[in-house]
C-alpha cells in the first residue's frame, strides 16, 4: 500500500503504523492506545467499508469479477471472491489493485482530519507491502511464534498444522522486527502491556512536539 500522506506541506498528525503477525494481539495493543485518548485508523476495518453496498470501490470489484460475487442484498459475498482468488491467484494483484487506492484515499482522510498530537494506523500485512516510508514510525506487536499458533488455535478452532500454515502464508517474524523503530512484546501480563503502551504513548507525544528540523 503505497503513502497514504496529504499533498506535498500539507501538515498532519505524526503517524505510527502498527503492525504484527497474526494472533500477536495488535487489536488489544490498539485499544490501550485508544483508551489514552489516541485515534485509531485500521486498515481492515477500512478494507470492509469501501466494499459496502454503494461504494464505488465495490461497483469496479463487480465489473472485474462477475455479478456473482454479490449476494441478493448487495452485500459482497466474501467466500465466492476467496474461491475465485483461490483459483485464479493472479487475480489477487487486481483486487488489490482496485482496493488499495480507495483505502489510502480514506486513511489520508482520516489522517487530515487527526487533531491529537499523534495517532495509530494499524496495517496488518505492513512488513508484506514493502511501503512504510511515510509513516514516522514503525511500531511492531511481538510475541513468540509458539504462542502465535497456541493463541490462534484457541481463538478460530484450527489444530495446529492449520495454525502454522496461517504463520507460514505472512511474513515471517524477523522481517517485521526488521522494519520495527518501536516493538512491544505482548506474550506477557497486561500489567506489563499497559506499562509498555503508556512509555511509548509518552515518546510519540514527545516526538509528535518535535518540530521538523
Amino acid at each position: 500500500m503505497a503513502e497514504p500522506s496529504a499533498s506535498v506541506g500539507a501538515p498532519r498528525a505524526f503517524t505510527v503504523g502498527l503492525t504484527g503477525g497474526i494472533a500477536s494481539g495488535k487489536t488489544v495493543v490498539s485499544e490501550r492506545f485508544a483508551s489514552r485518548g489516541v485515534p485509531v485508523i485500521d486498515t481492515d476495518v477500512i478494507a470492509r467499508e469501501v466494499v459496502a453496498p454503494g461504494q464505488p470501490a465495490l461497483h469496479e470489484v463487480i465489473a472485474a469479477f462477475g455479478a456473482e460475487i454479490i449476494d441478493d442484498a448487495g452485500h459482497l459475498r466474501r467466500r465466492k471472491l476467496r474461491e475465485i482468488i483461490f483459483a485464479e491467484p493472479a487475480k489477487q494483484d487486481l483486487l488489490e489493485s482496485i482496493l488499495h487506492p480507495a483505502i489510502r484515499e480514506v486513511v489520508r482522510a482520516r489522517i487530515a482530519e487527526v487533531t491529537s498530537p499523534y495517532c495509530l494506523v494499524v496495517i496488518p500485512l505492513l512488513a508484506e507491502s514493502g511501503h512504510f516510508n511515510w509513516l514516522d514510525r514503525v511500531l511492531v506487536v511481538d510475541v513468540a511464534e509458539e504462542l502465535q499458533i497456541e493463541r490462534l488455535m484457541r481463538r478460530d478452532g484450527v489444530t495446529e498444522e492449520q495454525a502454522k500454515a496461517s504463520l507460514a502464508a505472512q511474513a515471517p517474524r524477523e522481517a517485521r522486527l526488521r522494519i520495527a523503530d518501536d516493538v512491544i512484546d505482548n506474550g506477557g501480563s497486561m500489567e506489563t502491556l499497559d506499562h509498555a503502551v503508556a512509555s511509548l504513548h509518552q515518546k510519540y507525544r514527545d516526538l509528535a512536539s518535535v518540530p521538523e528540523g
